[in-house]
């Protein structure tokens, strides 16, 4: 097999690969676009940009400028710059990227593949792409299982999109499936971290813009939202308005509350919304671990048998925490802490 390491945006820094003293065959590169904004030249064997939604507006001055700069990873991409099939935005991406002469566009679907596409038929992972008879047939690279029960729509389209990329430099559908099975998912994405009393937690501390909460919300039903954060210029209208049918109630967090109010106000006026242990005098809301502690217990007070407490801000964390890492883990330890206040068995 290929001896491949993930680095770039999260985890090991690129240069700490290369100096790596065996060496690997592939880095798999995740690169933000503010690392894409800075970059002069890239050339990648196989490339990808997974969606295109509003984030980091602030930072980048504007959409078009933001799309701009996600754009980039696809210069010069020798073997396949793939796009997802359910964006356009992608797609217009890849038509416009100047590629290596020979690259091929790829697509990938949670829905029936087309030729050149990687897709679902039934519980199944197929590859309509990378074999020379994709006209007519395709390659069975995984079952849903392979990869959770159940499978979440965003994780099989994450599936999808690494097997395109490995698949583009000859990683075999035996791998690929075997790669699935064994892939542990990280933490703070969509990640059940308790369950008692028939209500589920979960902690979604990666969502940090309103497109990676959408896949949280569309999850469950019913919710209570804990959201907030700082909103980088993003709008909540859209999420709120697909997802309000399942909200229950939403406590927010953060020093950048009113875009989420607004939006709940507009579109979903029936939904309460908590934000009265703000009043609480004795608590420094600078301090993220005393925030989660009051949510919790606001969460588990609202809370009934069937519904699931989501932490998915749709905001990043800096305004009262360190990263989205440590968001998480405060509302995972809060959690504990709770249980263990309550002698709730096995705390």
């Amino acid at each position: 097999g290929l001896d491949a390491v993930a680095v770039g945006n999260v985890g090991t820094p690129i240069l700490d690969a290369i100096r790596y003293p065996d060496g690997f065959d592939l880095l798999i590169v995740e690169l933000s676009s503010f690392q894409l904004h800075w970059l002069h030249h890239i050339e990648p064997e196989a490339s990808v940009v997974l969606n295109l939604a509003e984030d980091h507006l602030d930072w980048h001055d504007g959409f078009d400028n933001y799309a701009a700069a996600k754009a980039k990873i696809y210069e010069n991409t020798h073997i396949a710059a793939i796009y997802n099939d359910e964006e356009p935005a992608t797609m217009r991406m890849v038509e416009e990227a100047d590629v290596i002469e020979g690259c091929r566009a790829i697509g990938i679907t949670t829905d029936t593949p087309q030729r050149s596409m990687l897709g679902v038929v039934d519980d199944l992972l197929v590859d309509r792409a990378y074999l020379e008879n994709r006209a007519t047939q395709a390659l069975e690279l995984a079952h849903f299982a392979d990869i959770s029960t159940p499978a979440p729509k965003h994780m099989v389209f994450n599936a999808l999109a690494a097997a395109a990329l490995v698949r583009a430099v000859g990683v075999e559908p035996a791998a690929v499936q075997a790669g699935l099975r064994n892939y542990e998912p990280e933490p703070h994405r969509i990640q059940a971290v308790a369950h008692f009393h028939d209500v589920l937690w979960v902690n979604d501390s990666k969502g940090t813009n309103p497109h990676a909460t959408d896949a949280a919300l569309a999850a469950y039903d019913p919710i209570i939202w804990i959201a907030g954060g700082l909103s980088k210029g993003a709008s909540y209208d859209q999420l709120v308005q697909t997802h309000k049918s399942h909200l229950k109630a939403v406590i927010l967090i953060g020093t950048d509350q009113q875009p989420i109010i607004d939006a709940l106000q507009r579109h979903a006026p029936e939904v309460p919304i908590h934000t009265d242990y703000l009043k609480d005098t004795t608590v420094d809301f600078a301090d993220g671990a005393a925030v989660m502690h009051h949510v919790v217990r606001l969460a588990h007070h609202l809370a009934q048998p069937h519904d699931t407490v989501l932490l998915s801000p749709a905001a990043a964390s800096m305004d009262q925490f360190e990263n989205y890492t440590v968001r998480g883990e405060q509302f995972t330890e809060a959690i504990a802490q709770f249980l263990s206040d309550m002698n709730y068995p096995g705390h």
